[in-house]
């Protein structure tokens, strides 16, 4: 093996017979393997955070509905109906009429047998003293639930992830 001087003292590096081309297409194929794996793995999370965000605002606009109906039963002086329509998955305040759920949503309702004005509206009814006829309204997508609890003696609105729960 032969060192060379440099110009700047340092001797220079051993030459070998050998020279260093690059990289290997093996290994070129195990870095593009490698980024391909890390890139479905985020695509992935980030879809299941779409989902649960969008989950969750739907969950929040409609407990939102709910204490709008309470709070004008109670402004009102007179009973306030809050409609849940299970044929075209949509539900209505007072204020506001068929506000649609985003795609991939489904509701369900658990209300008052008497208050149901056909088989496919479940009703919640608030009385001026603040309290209802209770009930809970439950959203769906894939496996996640959500639960919005009406307390019937107290009218209070409370939302409760339904995968939090052990």
């Amino acid at each position: 093996m032969c060192l060379a001087a440099r110009h700047d003292g340092w001797p220079a590096a051993p030459r070998t017979g050998r020279r260093v081309r690059g990289f290997t297409l093996l290994e070129m194929l195990v870095v593009i393997l490698l980024i391909g794996i890390a890139a479905a793995a985020v695509s992935v999370s980030v879809t299941q955070g779409l989902a649960s965000a969008r989950i969750n605002a739907a969950s929040g606009e409609i407990a939102a509905g709910l204490r709008a109906t309470r709070a004008q039963a109670i402004v009102q002086g007179k009973e306030q109906y809050f409609d849940v329509n299970l044929h075209n998955d949509t539900w209505s305040d007072p204020k506001r009429k068929d506000v649609r759920l985003p795609a991939g949503l489904k509701l369900s309702i658990t209300s008052a047998l008497e208050d149901r004005p056909n088989d496919y509206t479940g009703r919640i009814r608030f009385f001026p003293d603040g309290s209802s006829t209770g009930g809970h309204i439950i959203l769906t997508s894939g496996h996640r639930e959500w639960r919005i609890n009406v307390s019937w003696l107290t009218g209070q609105v409370a939302v409760v992830d339904q995968a939090a729960q052990p």
